[in-house]
């Protein structure tokens, strides 16, 4: 029998990127929450700079809840699911806003507008086959608003390139317009991303210094970064980067009315036969306990949004809970081309083992739909970024580019000369979502509760996969241009888990096709709120956490000015 908790307004499950957003809004109206996290609050103490200690070893796995019930993979419904070797993400309070990159981007206008644009432009045919591309119930003028909340309430340090309208080139003259400009100027450059800058211009490309949702100075009484790298995986000791474990959670709790319920394992979701949901149902020090709340907000990463909803059967939901249109788990996708696309050998040193990932140039010439794709075959298109931060440990693993073995002591003689003059870079490439692609529980493989996990059911599609090859040539050009004399391409990531997963909770105004609605709320559970990327209906090339952060808080704050219509 579950133990009963005094009742609040608002659960949230998870308090990461999204739900430690969403609660400081909700708090602030004076709405009594619960955040129920599967992790705990993390020591800045323990954020080392160690390649092996502060990486994937120690810090993502040192909640271990995530890690019991990792998704299996499979390239259709008719093969064999493996199980991935590691989840992509961790169980803390901050979540993966801890170890993020902090690369904070705003999506681009034709983003949410994706199948319309493309449609008008190149017509109906150039839609990939196969794919349940829909625009968004939003337009980018919807969430502007909310971008630039997060930037100022988070702190993102950047340059405006579209102020309004008025293009400025130090910054991104691709974005779309905002209000004002950054609460922060840009992280500094270092020789190397400026010596990139330079190469482009003089390909005629507008470089620029990406945005981060890291300090480039005090702010808020956190200080300035001190470039000292491992973010990456790592968490900050200074608290320059802005988790929302050093930002919106403890303004929350400033409030009084966020209690936080840490360490606990939320099993199910709660309806009742008018199918509104009740409450959460978790385990906490292996006890089951039940928190009665008159409004849910589902704020897990991507897989587990899905995987919860389908486990929270009832009479209402026989199919899972907002399930009756069988559309949880539909429309998923994720970045296959990111990290490496290419890596490069330079004929002289280059500095790139200080500094911060985020710490770089970027172009986005070759972005979204900002060059003509007529006759290329594919949609979309791809980010790129050229950055610092480099290890020993990351340093041997790097391509011979043909001129040594990959072992022995001509590999190590290689590795001992050239380390300090390889790099590679970081693609962002636009993905959409696909009939064939979807999320689902697992027949056969389930966690320690006795729970099926999440499965995930993906394979390469031709559009991505020429979007990245087309942008491998143009980053292959940028390096040639600053220089290097040996360029080694990488073949595009194997669909499977993603650090960068979207869909399997999409909103949009159909109920037929999408799971939430333009405001994050379940179409068929009236006071269910969805938050995270799995809202999401096109990736963009680029970073998803603003976005995601822009929704959460968008969401929350419709709640506030809707409550008794939501709450009931």
């Amino acid at each position: 029998m579950a133990i009963n908790r005094k009742p609040v307004d608002v659960a949230v499950i998870g308090l990461g990127a999204a739900g430690g957003v969403a609660v400081l809004p909700l708090a602030r109206a004076g709405l009594k929450v619960a955040g129920i996290e599967a992790g705990g609050w993390m020591d800045p103490h323990s954020f080392k700079p160690d390649e092996i200690y502060n990486n994937v070893r120690r810090l993502v796995t040192s909640v271990p809840k995530a890690q019991q019930e990792i998704p299996t993979v499979r390239s259709s419904p008719g093969t064999p699911a493996r199980q991935a070797p590691v989840h992509p993400m961790m169980n803390a309070i901050g979540g993966t806003s801890i170890h993020y990159w902090a690369q904070s981007w705003r999506l681009k206008p034709w983003d949410f507008k994706t199948r319309s644009e493309t449609i008008k432009r190149y017509g109906v045919s150039a839609i990939p086959s196969g794919s349940t591309l829909e625009d968004w119930p939003i337009a980018y003028d919807d969430l502007e608003p909310f971008y630039d909340t997060i930037e100022y309430e988070i702190g993102v340090s950047g340059k405006a390139g579209n102020i309004q309208g008025r293009l400025d080139p130090e910054g991104n003259v691709f974005e779309g317009p905002r209000r004002r400009e950054y609460p922060m100027p840009p992280l500094r450059g270092t020789e190397f991303s400026e010596h990139m800058a330079d190469a482009a211009r003089k390909l005629g490309w507008k470089p620029f210094r990406a945005p981060a949702a890291i300090n480039s100075q005090l702010y808020k009484g956190r200080p300035g970064c001190a470039y000292h790298g491992f973010c990456g995986t790592g968490g900050c000791h200074i608290g320059a980067k802005n988790s929302t474990a050093v930002t919106t959670i403890p303004e929350a709790q400033k409030t009084k009315n966020l209690t936080i319920i840490d360490y606990a394992h939320v099993t199910r979701i709660m309806s009742g036969a008018d199918g509104r949901v009740i409450g959460v149902t978790y385990i906490k020090d292996k006890k089951e306990y039940f928190q009665p709340a008159k409004v849910v907000l589902l704020a897990s990463y991507t897989y587990e949004n899905s995987r919860l909803l389908l486990l929270s059967k009832s009479k209402a939901y026989p199919n899972g809970l907002a399930n009756n249109h069988g559309q949880v788990g539909r429309h998923y996708f994720g970045h296959w081309g990111t990290a490496g696309g290419a890596a490069a050998l330079f004929p002289f040193d280059i500095n790139v083992w200080y500094g911060l990932p985020a710490q770089g140039t970027t172009v986005d010439e070759w972005a979204d739909d900002n060059y003509d794709h007529s006759g290329l075959g594919f949609i979309g298109g791809t980010s790129l970024h050229v950055h610092t931060e480099l290890h020993p440990i990351d340093a041997a693993a790097m391509p011979t580019f043909g001129r040594a073995p990959g072992w022995g002591s001509a590999w190590k003689s290689f590795v001992q000369q050239n380390a300090t003059r390889f790099t590679s870079a970081y693609l962002q490439t636009s993905t959409f979502p696909y009939e064939a692609t979807f999320l689902d529980l697992d027949t056969e493989v389930r966690d320690p509760l006795g729970d099926p996990v999440c499965r995930v059911t993906t394979a390469p599609k031709e559009n991505e996969t020429r979007s990245v090859q087309y942008a491998q040539q143009k980053l292959q050009e940028w390096y040639r241009a600053a220089g290097a004399v040996e360029v080694f391409m990488q073949p595009p990531l194997v669909p499977g888990l993603s650090t960068h997963a979207f869909g399997g909770t999409r909103m949009g105004d159909n109920a037929e096709t999408n799971v939430a609605d333009r405001w994050g709320f379940s179409h068929e559970a009236k006071n269910l709120g969805i938050l995270g990327a799995s809202l999401m209906g096109t990736s963009g090339a680029r970073n998803p956490t603003l976005t995601i952060q822009a929704l959460a808080w968008r969401t929350a704050d419709h709640l506030v000015k809707n409550w008794k219509a939501i709450a009931g």
